[in-house]
């Protein structure tokens, strides 16, 4: 080895003076580390170092200085920069790691040894248990502390390691800054210039939370007190934060996790080192990862609600063959579903409860191009007034008492589809302005959120109600009826399109006997009775009576049970319907008398059971039976 480096303007030596040093160098009994603190390296050790840090000389020639020190380079940048400036000092702060990876208990004398540009420090290593034992006492201890004071004072360190531009953290990829017990910046490493935007002049001697820390990234303010970063150096604890921001000079954040590790001088804190991160690009990653997985949650809820709904729909649907009949009334209406089917135009739907409005509408969807989106039918007259709002337009979690979700509302569901409003006019006149706005913009929000959403609907609305009266008693907003009633379609009752009773009864006959029972028909008779009825209930009481005819059918005839109503009267020779004759109340009863003896007489006076007079006159037996004790007849053949 040599260690024949000139030192300031003394001479060069010569080859023996040269091997001289180099042996006192190897032979003498303190332990010496020759180190160059810029490469973070250990040139040179001697015998006596090889034994008190247990690694042999190529071990020790190929360890980092900092590998050496794991965990303390705040302490060892402290130490080699004093060296610097005071060409010798000493610590006895710094624990190096045996080779065993115990901690040693040692003291640091550290001499500058000039080489150029880049000098070098000569450590010499003492073991505090021995030169206790050797009684290097007070004495030593009182002349090696001699000046020192100077550098309890941790901002001129820090000043003078960056000034001198001579770190190790120099070349770190972390941003690294220090601070004093005051709070004021003492020193910044070109890493934390670069990710900040700040200069290590405009930042040193300043404080620097309220330049980089001052705000919370939602804009909360931050207060200096609650700053982890001078906590270190007030409870002495290192503290490690993530998921905050630094302000950088040009005013935008960036996201950190960093550590304050204080720093101590015989047991006295002077100030803390403060490493960071920048996690912006993880951070951003993360957003857009939660961002994903909140579209799909929230697709995966829409899909599931139109899911249930479409389920719903499939069992209330009334007729899933579509329309059903082939009169001039049936001819009409087909022919407007074709025109206006192709077009975006509203719909408005006029006609009696179960005249088959629904139906209508599908039908309009489905000969639309929305056809492969939803039609969302919202049963307007069933919704509780209060609940109307949510139920159009959706609500966020909390926005109201039992709100303990994000719910989506039906012109959410229905986007890019069709919104089927039934019973329209039964819509608070409140809400009446609020769904004018979402048919004119394509806009609304939903309830306790004030981000606007956009949805492209279609809306056919249904009414059994005269619409222009509710608008002439101010019930009905005109504005909305006149947007919903761009296109407006009739749905006549049964009474006034008698020639489609029968194929609507066949039709729902041939449903209901698939399903229960087989070989029942509906007779020539069957169908004229129903044709002569008036059907208030229009087509979804047919639809009930002839699920109930089959229900009673006995030995494969239909129990047709139609509700007690005059006949419908015959139409008169001049085309008018002739007027009927009016019976007292005894003419009807004898009536009613004379028509049940001449059934007893037809089946022998056989009451009950197939044959019987009940039977023959279409009516229960037991109500047979009651009307017979009523009227005093002998049931007698």
């Amino acid at each position: 080895m040599n260690v024949s480096l000139p030192v300031g303007d003394t001479p060069p030596m010569s080859a023996e003076e040269a091997a001289a040093r180099a042996t006192a160098f190897d032979f003498s009994v303190d332990a010496m580390l020759l180190i160059d603190p810029h490469a973070d390296a250990i040139l040179e050790a001697n015998a006596a170092a090889c034994a008190l840090l247990g690694y042999d000389r190529a071990t020790l020639r190929q360890m980092k200085l900092t590998l050496l020190h794991e965990g303390q380079v705040p302490s060892l940048i402290v130490f080699t920069q004093a060296v610097f400036a005071k060409n010798t000092y000493w610590t006895t702060s710094l624990t190096p790691r045996h080779a065993t990876g115990k901690k040693l208990q040692l003291e640091y004398a550290g001499s500058l040894i000039p080489q150029g540009d880049r000098p070098l420090v000569l450590l010499v290593l003492s073991d505090l248990q021995q030169r206790r034992r050797r009684s290097l006492d007070a004495a030593a201890e009182d002349h090696m502390r001699s000046g020192i004071a100077a550098w309890q004072h941790m901002e001129r360190v820090f000043r003078d390691i960056e000034r001198e531009n001579q770190l190790i953290l120099r070349a770190a990829g972390e941003g690294i800054y220090g601070v004093n017990s005051e709070g004021k910046t003492t020193f910044v490493n070109p890493a934390a210039e670069r990710m900040l935007g700040w200069s290590a002049e405009e930042l040193v001697g300043r404080d620097i939370h309220p330049i980089v820390h001052h705000t919370h990234h939602d804009g909360r303010h931050y207060p200096h007190e609650d700053c982890p970063i001078y906590a270190a150096f007030r409870d002495g604890a290192v503290h490690k934060v993530d998921g905050e921001v630094f302000w950088r000079k040009d005013g935008t954040p960036v996201w950190v996790e960093y550590t304050s590790t204080p720093i101590r001088d015989r047991g006295i804190v002077v100030g803390a080192v403060i490493v960071f991160h920048d996690v912006t690009e993880r951070r951003e990653s993360e957003e857009k990862l939660r961002a994903a997985l909140a579209e799909v949650d929230r697709l995966r809820e829409r899909l599931e609600q139109e899911n249930a709904y479409l389920q719903e729909e499939i069992r209330i649907e009334i007729n899933p063959h579509g329309i059903i009949g082939h009169s001039a009334a049936i001819q009409k209406t087909l022919r407007q579903v074709q025109l206006v089917a192709p077009t975006d135009a509203s719909v408005m739907i006029h006609g009696e409860s179960g005249t088959g409005k629904e139906l209508v509408a599908r039908a309009i969807h489905e000969a639309s191009e929305r056809r492969d989106r939803p039609l969302i039918r919202v049963n307007c007259a069933a919704i509780p007034r209060e609940l109307f709002e949510s139920e159009f337009f959706g609500h966020v979690k909390g926005a109201f008492t039992g709100a303990l979700r994000d719910r989506i509302g039906r012109f959410e569901l229905a986007d890019g589809g069709t919104l089927f409003l039934d019973e329209v006019g039964e819509i608070p006149l409140e809400l009446q302005g609020k769904l004018l706005r979402v048919l004119q913009e394509g806009h609304f929000e939903r309830v306790g959120e004030e981000k606007t959403r956009s949805v492209d609907v279609r809306v056919i609305a249904a009414t059994n109600r005269d619409l222009k009266q509710e608008v002439q008693r101010g019930r009905f907003r005109e504005d909305l009826y006149f947007r919903l009633n761009v296109f407006p379609i009739e749905t006549l009752p049964l009474r006034e399109r008698r020639e489609d009773i029968p194929l609507l009864a066949q039709h729902f006959l041939s449903n209901e006997t698939s399903e229960r029972k087989g070989g029942l028909r509906l007779s020539e008779a069957d169908a004229r009775r129903l044709s002569r009825y008036d059907w208030p209930g229009n087509v979804r009481e047919l639809q009930n009576v002839i699920e109930r005819a089959v229900i009673l059918s006995q030995n494969g005839r239909l129990r047709i049970d139609l509700p007690d109503q005059t006949p419908h009267a015959p139409i008169a020779d001049g085309g008018k319907e002739a007027k009927p004759a009016v019976m007292t109340e005894g003419e009807v009863r004898g009536l009613e008398r004379a028509n049940i003896v001449a059934a007893l007489r037809a089946t022998g006076g056989k009451i009950f059971g197939p044959g019987g007079a009940a039977e023959l006159m279409d009516m229960k037996p037991t109500t047979l039976a009651s009307r017979i004790k009523a009227l005093k007849i002998e049931a007698r053949g």
